[in-house]
This record gives structure tokens, C-alpha cells and sequence, in this order.
């Protein structure tokens, strides 16, 4: 299939996904972008939100805290810090996600304030998306 590429999607747990994919949309640290077959390759960072792969099977999301994604000739790869299927994702798992991101924020030092506020904002949006509240 021309319009497919390999997808994989690995955290330091298990490895979640490995398939052919017609789009991968990944939440970047620096805005939100969609992959395509073809795509110029780069390296980019995750923040936390809802990565979402489509296949010739349906659609896939899942649940990831940051991390790395890489775009080559070959595919797509998602190192991710924390990444569970979004079928898995409870209420309790984002309490302790939005719990994580405000206590890092409580000890943040003026120099990593900004990227912490930033990261509670993320949590946040993220829980909504995932439509559970924290």
C-alpha cells in the first residue's frame, strides 16, 4: 500500500502498537501535527495529550505523557515517557497525572516555571479531552 507507513509506538513498559498507518496525529510540544506517507523526516517532542493512529482497521488512541517521535523515509516512531491505549485510561491514572504535574509545579525553580505551567495546562487539557474528570 503507497499510502500506508510503519507506525510503532513504544514505551519504557511495553511496546503498544506496530502496524501500517495511513495518518499519525501527534501532540507536539510545539503545536499538534498530523503524518502522512512521505512526510519530511523530523525529530520532535511530545507533550501530554492523545496520540491517534488510522489504519485500514479503524482508529486507534492512546494516552501519552511526552516523549519522542520520529519521522523518516521508513515510518513513524513514538518513544513515549508513558503511553497507555486510550480503553485503559481511568480516572485514577489522570488524578495521579494531574496530581505529578502540580506538585512538580509547586517545586519548580523560577527557571523551570514556565515549562511546568505549561505542563499542568497540558494535564488538564489532556483530562478533558479524555473526558474524565481529574
Amino acid at each position: 500500500m503507497a499510502d500506508t507507513m510503519q507506525f510503532d509506538l513504544v514505551s519504557p513498559e511495553r511496546s503498544l502498537a506496530s502496524a501500517q498507518v495511513s495518518e499519525v496525529h501527534i501532540p507536539g510540544a510545539e503545536g499538534d501535527m498530523t503524518v502522512l506517507a512521505d512526510h519530511a523526516p523530523l525529530i520532535t517532542t511530545l507533550r501530554p495529550g492523545v496520540l491517534k493512529i488510522v489504519s485500514p482497521e479503524g482508529t486507534d488512541e492512546y494516552l501519552v505523557t511526552g516523549g519522542f517521535a520520529q519521522i523518516s523515509s521508513e515510518g513513524t516512531s513514538v518513544l513515549a515517557e508513558r503511553a497507555l491505549p486510550k480503553s485503559e485510561v481511568t480516572k485514577d491514572i489522570l488524578d495521579v497525572l494531574a496530581k505529578d504535574a502540580d506538585d512538580a509545579l509547586e517545586k519548580a525553580t523560577p527557571e523551570s516555571i514556565d515549562a511546568l505551567g505549561k505542563q499542568v495546562s497540558d494535564v488538564a487539557a489532556l483530562v478533558a479531552e479524555m473526558g474524565l474528570t481529574a
